[in-house]
């Protein structure tokens, strides 16, 4: 017997549905009916996604100030706000959790409208757009890297973000060192906005490495769809081992191999490294609409497990000077996993979970923020 269906709605990118899948597991472990609704990028974590059912709704990004295209983002959201109310009418859900990107907007909103208790979670230390549009109409905020304070204080709870079982898993695998003249494993993955720079960047660096650093390299490396051979091809004249794809169902096992890290620093990123405990380069998407990645990032520097960059100071030049200190200071790098590890909330999803039930209960925040106190 359940003890209720609950709805997670998220954009369609890991990033949003990384923390909500985390959620759903602990939600079904507990004895809830998870839905999720989200938009047609979700498609490759379906298999993975531990809901009874994935609902789309129409959705749009308002991304330009173009009067024509603005217009036909509302229309869609419009057309989306409608979809999720019947949806909404028809699940009967006890509560409704956003995890960001405009698909979440239509089913907050209706779920607001219909009295239904609603909880936003925010990954990045600065609140996208789509979540600071629903702010004010939510019961509660889960923050995952936001600072405290701020205008919604009195309804935020900072949890962390909540990392995938296999995360957790990975967690348990110790840091091993790579000491001088053994083997490297280097991971390098830029998300769905940010891998064309690496696709680049990585080989030239390497190829500039001294013989006796580069031959002890293996790279796994995520490259859009359109660089991907390009990139293998890269390394096979290089005499590399990597392995190269635009995505990995393994990451977390990769990562938790891996002697360094170099990605981009969204707050899924972050979070996962810092609960696996591996040292990293961040390198901030420098596009990223609210510069979001670079204050994600801080965060990790400030604790010692990462060096951040940005992508305009990295030649292939730095990059090369990088890598060969790194791959020649194992004691370094060991600091920097333990530090990095020392930041890492592994915890996120329970106390992510417990506000849940606390607001679907129509309780406060307060117990929860006892809780993580």
């Amino acid at each position: 017997m359940t003890k209720g269906i609950i709805l997670l709605a998220a954009g369609g990118t890991g990033g949003h549905l990384f923390p909500a899948e985390a959620l759903a597991h602990l939600l079904a472990e507990r004895g809830y009916s998870v839905h999720l609704v989200t938009d047609s990028r979700a498609e490759r974590y379906a298999g993975t996604f531990p809901a009874v059912a994935i609902h789309t709704v129409a959705s749009a990004t308002i991304g330009s100030k173009n009067p024509v295209s603005v217009t036909r983002a509302l229309l869609a959201l419009w057309k989306g706000f409608r979809q999720a109310k019947q949806l909404i009418r028809e699940l009967k859900p006890i509560a409704v959790i956003g995890f960001g990107g405009y698909p979440t907007v239509p089913p907050l909103l209706a779920a607001a409208g219909l009295g239904v208790p609603t909880v936003l979670h925010e990954q990045n230390a600065v609140m996208g757009r789509a979540n600071k549009a629903l702010a004010s109409r939510v019961k509660a905020i889960a923050g995952g890297f936001l600072p405290e304070g701020g205008t919604f204080a009195d309804k935020t709870v900072v949890t962390g973000n909540p990392v995938r079982p296999a995360v957790i898993a990975a967690a348990s695998v110790p840091y091993s060192a790579s000491q001088l003249g053994h083997p490297f494993r280097l991971v390098v993955f830029g998300g769905s906005q940010g891998a064309q720079f690496f696709s680049s960047a990585l080989p030239n660096a390497i190829s500039l490495l001294e013989d006796a650093l580069r031959n002890r390299l293996t790279v796994t490396q995520q490259a859009r769809p359109e660089d991907a051979e390009r990139v293998k091809g890269c390394y096979e004249k290089l005499g590399i081992p990597a392995d190269v794809s635009p995505f990995f169902n393994d990451m977390a096992a990769r990562i938790a191999a891996a002697h360094l890290v170099i990605s981009r620093s969204g707050a899924s990123t972050v979070s996962e490294l810092s609960v696996i405990g591996r040292p990293s380069i961040l390198v901030p998407y420098p596009y990223a609409l609210d510069h979001d990645q670079a204050a994600n990032a801080a965060a990790l520097a400030a604790a010692g497990g990462a060096s951040v960059i940005a992508q305009s100071e990295l030649s292939p030049e730095r990059l090369a000077e990088l890598l060969s200190s790194a791959m020649q200071e194992p004691d370094r790098l060991a600091q920097m996993a333990a530090a990095a590890k020392t930041a890492g909330k592994a915890d996120a999803s329970r106390l992510l979970a417990d506000l849940v039930e606390s607001i679907a209960a129509g309780k406060g925040i307060a117990q929860v923020k006892g809780a993580n106190s």
